[in-house]
């Protein structure tokens, strides 16, 4: 029981805990601790009980009178505490509350906040008391008595009870004189002798003498009967204190149980971790000599540079001086008695002209340079060594800034460009002040899902799966990756951490990306049939198209001035479905006059727009505004279904099946901005993608917010043959459709197809 004594200490004093208080933060440290803390960090001082072990609080030491008095109650220190730290005697109503309390709580690194009653709002923790005075008498005082505390001294006799309403231990005699038979003082409790005597229950520290009878799940604190009834409870699930007893008291024999019965794997992650502490040892004592070797590399690279400037110095300095003493040795030539003058008179003394001719050419050429060099005298050499200083204030920088390598920062998710499609394609990059990364780990899982199981709900199935769930793709050398093989319709938690000689850096914060409801179905634009070239103009790739009012459009303005007719330009995708749930996804520039998105039948779209028709102009039309075909039967499903979106706005018809849709888009925080809403439709803005999902066996199809796979709009198409995506311009517009992941780096001609899929679970 010994190797208890950590879990009792204060951490405040380092001791054993005496009148223990429970912080806001859970944590027990001694009321003395806490107050003197309080008064160390400015607060007032608080007026607190005597310690139980002193002689104010011992019976002896009162006058016979004050032992004719009742005993103090048992709430005494209850009451001087909630009288103390945190209130202030003689302070007016009309006052202000006083200021809120921080105690640094050492365990938690951080200022715990008391309230404004400060060590007022603390409760003692009496459970925490009863195990210090049971280690104590095990530990400490098993061989210790008990001394009577009404025995005058010497004769004070061993105590053999205790009364927990006086707070006092007797002897047999005192004990009866006390305590005698007829009087209340005779129901009083029995108990042990003992020093430190404590409440019997804990009180409310706001409402005197209530006792605290339920527990407050959603504030997680015990509450007494009129603290129930605040409005700050009001929807709280509060439950009585001895359910939450028996909850907590199961939850807590459980854990020890489990614990109890794994000390195999205790003991072998102590082992574990003594091996760490070794080992931590050891690769310490190798990462000091790794330093003192580069450090040595260091000097050893400088004291080479500085020996190699210096020869470099050396030889310059004896060019210099070489160069100057044959100057100075040349100008001394000149003197009237030395070299050069004394040679040129001895040379005048010649008569013969001839020989005086032969001889003097030299000197002249010499006499003349000397003259010339005293007229323009200059020094050789630079006597100064400017060019010489060294400029270390780069390298004092790098050497300042010398420190061990740091892992990489957590990675900043692109999620400009994060998309999940027909795979998963996740974009990041580096803090601009974070170390390289040699390589990254990308890990993801599927939300909710424990491996080996089904899906998991709740906050337990969240937890197993943030455990056991994490799949990863080591050693990414770029900034992007590629995930497959996914579920459907699954919210799928991605993460990414950079790594380098260091190790492994810190995670990114998590993104959510929900895949798409059906396999995604890969197709082209065919513009080989309905198309008008001077308005409809289709990429090379076939993947974009825009429209732009040509001069067939200026010439019929007349027309469409007078009849209000627009004239509609349809592009069909190459592929024909006949089975089975697709899914594609398309953007549409958000300056398009109009522009429609849909599926139809390609028997029809041939038949209706193989060659090019006006259409009446949709705010003329008379129908509900959603291009269906519903109004030529009502029995039978439209042989085609579009959603228009235009001018920044897309426009949702109003329909039974579409009202479920509708109302879980404007849940997700859209409003109906400045567009109308009337019972035929309503209008949204325009979102990034617009996906579409066709199920050609139930014959319906679904729009989706392709950003958010929110559900747009949903209704039925008649599916008894072969059906096309199709896509309607009326006016300026473009549109383009979502690339393929798999296909971002490839370059595929497109070829004609008719596609028959067949259902499949995953994503390919």
């Amino acid at each position: 029981m010994k190797s208890m004594e950590q879990e009792l200490q204060c951490p405040v004093c380092k001791d054993i805990v005496k009148q223990p208080i429970v912080l806001p933060c859970l944590h027990s440290v001694c009321l003395m601790c806490a107050s003197e803390v309080l008064i160390q960090s400015g607060y007032p001082q608080p007026e607190l009980p005597p310690e139980p072990n002193s002689p104010a609080s011992t019976p002896n030491m009162r006058s016979p009178r004050q032992m004719r008095r009742p005993m103090p109650k048992s709430d005494r220190v209850d009451r001087l505490l909630r009288s103390g730290s945190g209130t202030y005697p003689g302070r007016r109503r009309k006052d202000g509350p006083p200021p809120l309390m921080l105690f640094p709580c050492a365990p938690c690194g951080r200022d715990v906040e008391l309230g404004e009653r400060g060590l007022a709002e603390c409760m003692r923790n009496l459970a925490l008391e009863r195990i210090v005075e049971r280690y104590r008498h095990t530990v400490s005082l098993g061989s210790v008595a008990v001394m009577c505390q009404f025995c005058k001294p010497p004769q004070a006799l061993e105590a053999t009870k205790g009364c927990a309403d006086c707070r006092a231990s007797f002897c047999n005699e005192c004990f009866k004189l006390y305590h005698p038979w007829g009087t209340p003082r005779a129901q009083h409790e029995h108990v042990q002798p003992t020093l430190n005597f404590r409440p019997k229950v804990l009180t409310c520290p706001e409402h005197d003498q209530e006792r605290l009878q339920y527990y407050c799940k959603s504030c997680q604190m015990l509450l007494c009967s009129l603290c129930k009834l605040r409005r700050v409870h009001a929807g709280h699930k509060i439950a009585p204190v001895t359910q939450a007893y028996q909850t907590l008291k199961d939850k807590i024999t459980k854990e020890l149980n489990y614990i109890l019965s794994n000390q195999d794997m205790v003991l072998t992650q102590i082992t574990q971790l003594e091996s760490a502490v070794t080992q931590t040892e050891v690769n310490s004592v190798s990462a000091k000599e790794q330093l003192s070797h580069c450090v040595k590399e260091i000097m050893a690279l400088l004291t080479e540079r500085q020996t190699m400037l210096a020869q470099a110095l050396e030889g310059s300095r004896q060019r210099r001086a070489d160069a100057l003493s044959s100057q100075v040795a040349e100008k001394r030539s000149l003197l009237e008695h030395a070299g050069l003058m004394a040679f040129t008179q001895e040379l005048l003394k010649e008569n013969d002209p001839s020989s005086f001719v032969h001889a003097a050419r030299i000197t002249h050429n010499r006499l003349a340079q000397s003259i010339e060099s005293m007229q323009h005298f200059a020094l050789s050499a630079d006597p100064s060594f400017r060019h010489f200083q060294l400029d270390i204030s780069r390298e004092l920088k790098l050497l300042t800034d010398l420190n061990f390598i740091q892992a990489p920062f957590a990675p900043v998710i692109d999620t400009q460009r994060t998309l999940a499609y027909d795979q998963l394609f996740l974009c990041w990059r580096l803090p601009q002040d974070s170390t390289p990364a040699w390589h990254f780990s990308v890990e993801f899982r599927r939300r909710g899902v424990v491996p080996g199981g089904g899906a998991r709900g709740g906050i337990r199935g969240g937890l197993a799966a943030a455990r056991w769930g994490w799949q990863r793709l080591e050693e990414v050398t770029g900034t992007c990756a590629v995930i497959d093989r996914l579920e459907m319709d699954s919210v799928y938690v991605l993460r990414v951490r950079g790594c380098n000689k260091a190790g492994f850096g810190e995670y990114s914060e998590e993104v959510y990306l929900h895949t798409p409801p059906a396999p995604v179905l890969n197709f082209y634009l065919d513009s080989r049939w309905g198309l008008h070239a001077d308005r409809l103009v289709v990429s090379k790739e076939q993947r974009c198209a825009r429209s732009v009012p040509g001069l067939s459009l200026l010439q019929a303005a007349d027309r469409a001035l007078t009849s209000c007719h627009l004239t509609a330009d349809l592009l069909v995708g190459d592929v024909a479905i006949t089975q089975g749930r697709h899914y594609w996804a398309c953007s549409v520039e958000p300056g398009s006059y109009l522009v429609k998105v849909g599926v139809g039948l390609e028997s029809k779209l041939q038949e209706w727009f193989h060659l090019p028709q006006d259409m009446a102009s949709p705010r003329f039309d008379p129908d509900s505004g959603h291009d269906s075909g519903a109004e030529d039967s009502s029995d039978s499903p439209p042989p085609f279904a579009f959603l228009t979106m235009g001018m920044g706005k897309i426009y949702l018809p109003s329909s039974v099946n579409s009202h479920h849709c509708n109302a879980n888009y404007r849940e997700s925080g859209f409003t109906n901005g400045n567009g109308p809403s009337s019972p035929t439709g309503v209008t949204y803005p325009l979102p990034p993608r617009l996906g579409v999902c066709l199920d050609f066996e139930k014959g319906r199809v679904t729009f989706y917010d392709a950003h958010s796979l929110r559900p747009l709009w949903e209704g039925p198409v008649d599916c008894s043959a072969p059906v096309c995506p199709a896509f309607c311009f009326i006016g300026g517009g473009a549109l383009q459709l979502q690339e393929l992941v798999a296909n971002r780096n490839a370059n595929q001609t497109p070829v004609r197809r008719v596609t028959i899929q067949s259902r499949v679970t995953k994503l390919n």
